[in-house]
C-alpha cells in the first residue's frame, strides 16, 4: 500500500514557475514508477510525466515537453514536477500516481493516487 500527498500548487502568472512535490508513505517507494497527471474542469485526466524507479527513464506528454521536468529522490520518498513557462492551459488539478512496472501514460495502469493539488495560471 502506498499513500501519496501532493503539495506546491497555487496561483501563478503566465510565464511563471511552480514546483509540485509528492511525498509517499511506505518503504517500497523506490520500486514504483511515479507519474503526474492533471485534470481540468469538465475534461478527462491527462498524462503529464512519468519517471521509473531508478530515474534512468522519463516520459513526457508533448504538451509539456521542454517546460516541465519530473524527478525523484528515493531517500526522501518524494517525486517532483518542476513546471516552467506556465501557460493558462496548464490550469488543472495535478495528481501524483504510483504503479509497478515500467513507464506508462495510461491512468488506468496506476494503482495509487494522491488527492491532487490545484494549479491556476492567470493570463
Amino acid at each position: 500500500q502506498v499513500q501519496l500527498v501532493e503539495s506546491g500548487g497555487g496561483l501563478v502568472q503566465a510565464g511563471g514557475s511552480l514546483r509540485l512535490s509528492c511525498v509517499a508513505s511506505g518503504r517500497t517507494f523506490s520500486s514504483y514508477t511515479m507519474g503526474w497527471f492533471r485534470q481540468a474542469p469538465g475534461k478527462e485526466r491527462d498524462f503529464v510525466a512519468a519517471i521509473n524507479w531508478s530515474r534512468s527513464s522519463t516520459y513526457y506528454a508533448d504538451s509539456v515537453k521542454g517546460r516541465f521536468t519530473i524527478s525523484r529522490d528515493n531517500a526522501k520518498n518524494t517525486v517532483y514536477l518542476q513546471m516552467n513557462s506556465l501557460k493558462p492551459e496548464d490550469t488543472a488539478v495535478y495528481y501524483c500516481a504510483a504503479k509497478t512496472g515500467g513507464l506508462s501514460p495510461l491512468y488506468s495502469n496506476y494503482a495509487y493516487w494522491g488527492q491532487g493539488t490545484q494549479v491556476t495560471v492567470s493570463s
